[in-house]
């Protein structure tokens, strides 16, 4: 089991991506498109108003319905947003 840090911010950014920043000031990209497009539990993410509608909730992020992130995934798959900036 990994130990990850509490999300402080998080914001949907072009795309499918979704920014995030961590109570340790690491502040990260996450690309949820392969969620979005694969799994039928995400099909109303692709609604881009209710897309940003994400918010933080403990170390994950959550959407109205529930729809939420394992937050090893969002943490350790994610990249540093200078990375993501310098794609952009």
């Amino acid at each position: 089991m990994y130990i990850t840090p509490r999300i402080v911010e998080v914001k949907a950014l072009q795309k499918y991506y979704i920014y995030i920043k961590f109570k340790t000031g690491e502040e990260k990209v996450y690309n949820m498109e392969e969620y979005i497009k694969d799994i039928e539990f995400y099909n109303k993410l692709k609604q881009r108003k209710y897309f940003e509608n994400v918010h933080p909730r403990g170390c994950s992020v959550e959407w109205e319905n529930g729809e939420d992130v394992d937050p090893e995934n969002l943490y350790y798959n994610s990249i540093p947003f200078e990375e993501f900036e310098k794609e952009d």
